[in-house]
């Protein structure tokens, strides 16, 4: 009697656990749902007021149609039990996968999706203010359906089955399958979409300024606070040691965004003389980026100095492709999220505490995570070419120069997001 009470409680408690996890990845999903608002807002910030309303549609239909196509399609090319091209791929059965209809994992797909839709908006950012929106609508339904799960099956069904999981390779939340994805097409976007007008006249580098820092800074709070659901919800679980690790995930995310911030402030004061609102904010997300594969492998002092080292690095790297490269990137994020995730994923070589090569480890795991972060990065990148590629010859990527120099709000869409006199003052 007394075994048979014993596992009636336990089983009681494997149930309370496993309700509270599915709350807990609910709830996270949310947090980061509301990223795309956040998202919304730091682009608008960064960018001429002309362009706010397709920024807006842009960002409201990357959740929209990565929304549709995740769940028919996308969630099962990730998630599915049947490996296709040697596992380059997964796929399964319609009642399994496509069209996704499993009551019991509504709350793993959900989480799922506002991640894919996380991927997609990254890119808008890079190619503001001189994109077909036709063009780029079609672009973000091919990579929420294709692109990123064909990638993200590599790794996060955790099995045997996904071919980086069995190398040891450790993307927590996603620095690489998310956001260096998503940095590498924004920066194959970027390029073939070309710069905006008067960016670059002889050879010189024009500075375009955002319209609204407030917008900015305010996006970077929503992005940091939907962060603490991105990182802490993929610990996929809540109650116990679970509990634990959630919550360290999210101490080490906010160190690391603290420390990105002040390390982007101080270096870019020195740099330039100015204490820079634009690359103060940056740091912030360079820090979150680079944290968001790590989060669970490192201790605080570790996340510590990956805040700082993409802190720094940021900073350079928007120079370096803005200057050096002349590719047109008006809010920084193939810097952001390419630069700083590709090194978020490697740095974990350094600090994680189990292989690291600080902790004796060796370097065994910087190797494979090396050339994990460059897989995704690589895929990305190619197939993102191929896709634009065919774009750019058929309908084609950009307005033309009428529409750039007077707004996509008025020739996209037919109606500014500003009062005319505000939109004056400000273009």
């Amino acid at each position: 009697m007394i075994v048979q009470g014993q596992e009636a409680i336990d089983k009681a408690i494997e149930t309370i656990n496993g309700d509270m996890g599915a709350l807990w990845i609910t709830i996270a999903a949310i947090l980061v749902f509301f990223m795309q608002a956040g998202f919304t807002l730091v682009e608008i910030g960064f960018t001429r007021s002309k362009n706010s309303g397709n920024i807006i549609m842009k960002n409201f239909m990357d959740l929209s149609i990565g929304s549709i196509m995740f769940w028919a399609v996308g969630y099962a090319i990730m998630y599915g039990s049947d490996l296709v091209g040697g596992g380059f791929f997964r796929s399964s059965p319609s009642d399994q996968g496509y069209f996704f209809f499993s009551a019991t994992d509504w709350h793993n797909l959900f989480f799922q999706t506002v991640f894919c839709a996380t991927a997609a908006t990254i890119v808008s950012g890079a190619i503001a203010g001189r994109t077909k929106f036709s063009t780029y609508l079609i672009f973000s339904a091919v990579l929420t359906t294709l692109i990123y799960p064909i990638s993200g099956s590599w790794y996060w069904p955790f099995d045997d089955d996904a071919w980086l999981n069995t190398a040891g390779f450790i993307d927590f939340a996603g620095s690489s399958v998310v956001h260096a994805v998503g940095g590498a097409a924004a920066l194959v976007a970027a390029i073939l979409v070309g710069p905006r007008i008067g960016k670059y006249v002889d050879g010189k580098v024009k500075v375009i300024p955002g319209h609204n820092m407030a917008f900015g800074a305010l996006g970077v709070f929503i992005l940091w606070l939907g962060w603490f659901g991105f990182n802490g919800g993929s610990q996929l679980a809540w109650g116990g040691e679970n509990t634990v690790g959630a919550v360290g995930v999210i101490i080490n995310t906010n160190i690391a965004a603290a420390m990105g911030a002040i390390a982007a402030l101080f270096f870019s004061w020195a740099r330039y003389g100015k204490a820079d609102i634009s690359m103060t904010l940056n740091g912030a997300l360079a820090g979150l980026v680079g944290i968001t594969a790590g989060c669970g492998a490192v201790n605080t002092f570790g996340a510590l100095f990956i805040g700082l080292i993409c802190g720094i690095v940021v900073v350079s790297s928007i120079e370096f492709i803005d200057k050096k490269l002349k590719i047109d990137d008006p809010v920084g994020a193939i810097s952001v999220h390419g630069v700083c995730g590709f090194l978020g994923t490697v740095l974990i070589g350094f600090f994680a505490l189990d292989g690291g090569l600080f902790y004796g480890g060796g370097a065994k795991l910087l190797w494979v995570q090396t050339y994990g972060s460059l897989a995704y990065i690589l895929w990305a990148g190619a197939a993102s070419f191929i896709v634009l590629f065919i774009l750019k010859k058929t309908i084609g990527l950009r307005v033309s120069e009428k529409e750039e120099i007077e707004g996509l709000d008025l020739h996209e869409h037919g109606m500014e997001a500003y009062p005319e006199h505000i939109s004056s003052q400000n273009n």
